[in-house]
């Protein structure tokens, strides 16, 4: 039951739903049929039917029931206050009917749903217990199956259901928050039980798949689309999710989506929705990073991985030409954490990691993967640009799961209490700063305040405010505007077009800025 959740800019709804497992044997296309889909496939025109396909994958996907413990709370945007899951001794829900359904059938399915409800006529009422629904599928014929983190986590008892309506007892064999991951085990199956495999082909933009589920408790539902992009980042601690336009709904968490030969290429994890369903914007999530996660679920019931330590963002074409990069590419280290693997090996602030083992680093999320999909105690050589020159450093990685360590209060400024601070206007970034001795700087310890932001600006276009504490220009610390001023003049004079500003905003943590010099 995809659950939704919001984005770092609370503009989304997430109903994180699930993924998969091991390069099993794929199971053969049968018929002559099925050979006219690959080819109709190959050449790049549409099936004329996905019947063969769901034939094959569908007996291997399950329902699965989860109850005994409090079900996740979904929150769609918008909504004020949070909208519960069914819950124990509360009416069971029907879905919400059109205007426009006749009569006659507005009556049968109020019957329907309202049947053993409280008032609702037909049988006693009889109450339900704390229940979550959601999607999975088996990768073994020994009865692992896979699902969402968020549909099993606070269950007692999970009961899968395949679509001929056998029902097992399932076991947690090992979950994954960060991904979202869980494998399922049946208990004492009683035969070979069929499954699907991963595919190991990127999928491409375009490409036709299948999103099989168990949407709002129907089951056994399919829909069809295309991948509508690649690696796209929605908020989450994954980064690179597919993105395609099948139906996907509440129910369809940890359901598999599958490409024409019938393998998973992604698992159904979130949705884009104003209103909680269906929009055509949903997120899978790629079956390599899945492939991964539960390979090593399987193995050990946990999942290790890589840590350098470091808070990082991407370069973009102010922040090249403030740092001489020839182009935009690259992860910025905005901070190497006290203690931590990168900072012991001589990582530093300002450092930009440009390759990991030879293999060159696009931005701050391919840095994030190259690094999590390395083991705990591996030696990643970065190589990194420091004022001008490459190097390359050997960093002995740490174990994510060991990262950890006291938050560090930041002092706060008594901005605007000055009704008027004494400032220095600094035109080439379109700022005014204000005067270390002033009443509204008495509290800043380090850097220099900012008193305004002139609209329009290319520093108010990247987020600078008044009250913003600017503590580094160009990696160098700055104590007052003179300072300020001199960096910006120097950068100027060996034809830089834009300055890297460190910036600390109230009790945040401190972020770099690439602002253009105005001429």
């Amino acid at each position: 039951m995809p659950t939704p959740i919001r984005s770092r800019s609370g503009l989304l709804t997430a109903g994180v739903l699930g993924f998969g497992l091991l390069a099993l044997p794929a199971l053969p296309l049968t018929g002559q049929s099925g050979l006219a889909h690959a080819q109709l496939a190959q050449g790049g025109r549409a099936p004329a039917s996905f019947a063969d396909i769901v034939d094959r994958v569908k007996p291997a996907v399950v329902s699965i029931f989860v109850s005994g413990g409090s079900p996740r709370v979904a929150q769609a945007p918008g909504q004020k206050g949070p909208q519960q899951g069914p819950q124990q001794g509360t009416p069971r829900q029907g879905p919400r009917l059109p205007d426009s359904i006749p009569e006659e059938y507005r009556r049968f399915f109020e019957e329907f749903f309202n049947r053993g409800n409280p008032g609702g006529g037909g049988a006693p009422a009889t109450p339900l217990p704390s229940l979550a629904q959601g999607s999975g599928f088996v990768v073994s014929d020994d009865g692992y199956i896979v699902t969402n983190n968020h549909v099993v986590e606070n269950g007692d008892k999970i009961q899968v259901t395949f679509d001929g309506r056998e029902k097992f007892d399932a076991e947690k064999i090992g979950t994954d928050a960060r991904t979202d991951i869980a494998l399922l085990k049946i208990k004492n199956p009683t035969k070979k039980l069929p499954f699907v495999k991963f595919s190991d082909k990127d999928p491409r933009v375009g490409d036709w798949v299948l999103a099989v589920g168990n949407p709002f408790g129907f089951g056994g539902t399919v829909t069809a689309g295309i991948v509508s992009a690649l690696a796209r980042d929605v908020g989450g601690a994954l980064n690179d999710f597919l993105q395609i336009d099948a139906a996907v709904n509440r129910g369809n968490s940890g359901g598999p989506t599958f490409n024409l030969d019938g393998e998973v290429v992604g698992v159904n994890t979130a949705i884009y929705s104003p209103s909680g369903g269906n929009v055509g914007i949903a997120f899978a999530v790629p079956s390599k990073t899945v492939m991964e996660v539960v390979a090593q679920l399987r193995q050990s019931g946990s999942v290790s991985r890589g840590w350098l330590g470091v808070r990082i963002d991407s370069i973009d074409e102010d922040k090249a030409q403030a740092l001489g990069l020839p182009e935009a590419k690259g992860a910025l280290i905005v901070e190497a954490t006290k203690d931590a693997p990168a900072f012991r090996s001589g990582i530093k602030d300002g450092d930009v990691v440009l390759a990991v083992n030879g293999e060159n680093v696009r931005d701050s999320q391919d840095l994030a993967r190259k690094i999590a999909r390395m083991a705990p105690n591996a030696t990643a050589d970065l190589k990194i640009q420091r004022a001008g020159r490459e190097v390359v450093v050997p960093v002995k990685l740490g174990d994510f799961r060991d990262a950890s360590g006291p938050r560090v209060e930041q002092p706060k400024a008594d901005v605007g209490k000055s009704p008027a601070p004494a400032s220095t206007e600094l035109a080439a970034l379109g700022i005014s700063l204000v005067a270390p001795g002033s009443t509204a700087a008495k509290n800043v310890r380090e850097g220099v305040l900012v008193a305004e932001v002139k609209t329009g600006t290319d520093a108010s276009t990247k987020g600078l405010r008044a009250g913003d504490i600017i503590l580094e220009v160009n990696f160098n610390p700055v104590s007052t505007a003179a300072d300020i001023q001199k960096f910006v003049d120097d950068a100027d004079k060996a034809g830089r077009k834009a300055v890297m500003l460190r910036i600390k905003s109230g009790e945040t943590a401190a972020r770099f800025v690439g602002v253009q010099i105005k001429k």
